[in-house]
């Protein structure tokens, strides 16, 4: 039996999930390993339940690089910038991995069984790699052509590898490890595996995560707001809540400096504590001079989908005292509902002067308050709407 020092849990978790999110409807793109069981995101859960076996010495998940500070908020562990391909994400989490050996696993097989996990460790110095597998009782056909079915091999993770071997095997595009290391004879057990440890994959994978009845997500609702300020620029397009507003002079700011959007931008972070504005599109990056602020809200909106959350309700408060708000109001509300996937009715617009008083009284700037209502995506209405 491996000592704790010695072997890694290594958590793959940086998959883009583009099978299961094609099934999902555009303003309910949620990935996967974010789906949330209570308010925990299914990866955690993943990664709790294996934290549990008490038998790792060293813990790496791989994420999306977009997703890491993020993920951050959930637990302490070593948290890694992943690759476009699962061999390509192994590769790189493997270049932060100190023990002998790495037990590698994907936040898909999300209903871990114990008894296996331990049973694989319990071989793994007996192989290079050990790895589970299930029979298949099933009639196949390659082609046009029966198979033996006896001589199949459906093959799951966890998988566990010598560290140093995997290393070396990984110089190519692989589903696997144990197919990587196969492909360099290096020797790899078969254990029989768990029909518990399914992947979810599809829609229709949600099905075992829906009908075990103790997992849901949470029906908390959540706020956050937004602020910000501008002051006025002679020579310069006005542009508020992606709206062109006619006026002799537009908004100082490093981007197209739509004052109304990055509000909004602030709101949405905020819901789900993911930052702020700054930290997202800072104003010393050139890439992001003189920028539609359309792109940043469409990254933020779908980054802020993928992790869990439908945006419910948006209350925007506009304080200027010239230009004259009025007229573009509905406008403001059209576009917001647009770039935002939602309807007209959730979306409000208030508009308002200063009296006079202070910078926006004396006609220097335009501020903005954004109030945004957020709640997790429900997978169990998805899944009841294609099993209808």
């Amino acid at each position: 039996m491996l000592q704790k020092h010695e072997i890694c849990l290594v958590l793959m978790a940086a998959g883009s999930s583009t099978r299961f999110q094609k099934m999902l409807p555009f303003e309910k793109k949620v990935k996967k390993q974010w789906l949330r069981l209570d308010s925990k995101p299914l990866w955690k859960k993943v990664l709790e339940d294996l934290m549990a076996l008490d038998i790792f010495g060293e813990v790496v998940v791989g994420m999306d690089e977009n997703e890491i500070l993020y993920a951050q908020n959930f637990c302490d562990v070593k948290i890694v910038a992943g690759g476009k391909t699962r061999t390509q994400s192994l590769k790189k989490i493997l270049e932060h991995v100190q023990s002998p050996y790495v037990f590698v696993t994907d936040v898909a097989r999300w209903d871990i069984d114990r008894d296996l996990c331990l049973k694989l460790v319990s071989l793994c110095k007996e192989y290079d790699c050990v790895v589970p597998f299930i029979s298949c009782v099933d009639t196949i056909y390659y082609k046009d052509k029966a198979i033996n079915r006896e001589e199949v091999k459906l093959i799951q993770t966890p998988q566990i590898s010598q560290t140093s071997k995997l290393k070396i095997a990984l110089d190519k595009e692989y589903t696997d490890e144990s197919t990587a290391m196969l492909d360099h004879n290096f020797r790899v057990g078969f254990v029989q595996g768990s029909h518990k440890m399914q992947k979810l994959t599809s829609l229709e994978d949600l099905r075992a995560l829906v009908n075990q009845g103790k997992y849901s997500p949470s029906e908390n609702i959540v706020t956050g707001s937004g602020i910000d300020i501008h002051a006025f620029v002679e020579k310069k397009p006005m542009v508020l809540g992606g709206v062109t507003i006619e006026s002799p002079f537009g908004f100082k700011a490093h981007s197209d400096g739509d004052v109304l959007l990055h509000a909004l931008i602030d709101a949405l972070l905020g819901a789900i504590c993911g930052g702020d504005i700054g930290e997202w599109f800072p104003d010393t990056s050139k890439n992001y001079e003189n920028i539609d602020s359309k792109i940043l809200l469409e990254k933020i909106r779908a980054f802020v989908v993928s992790v869990g959350y439908e945006i419910l309700h948006v209350d925007v408060s506009i304080l200027a005292q010239t230009p004259k708000i009025s007229p573009y109001k509905k406008q403001i509300q059209e576009k917001l509902a647009e770039l935002l996937y939602m309807q007209k009715n959730q979306i409000n617009i208030k508009a308002t002067t200063a009296e006079g008083l202070g910078f926006v009284g004396r006609k220097e700037g335009v501020c903005v308050m954004v109030q945004a209502t957020l709640k997790f995506i429900d997978y169990r209405e998805i899944y009841a709407s294609i099993n209808y």
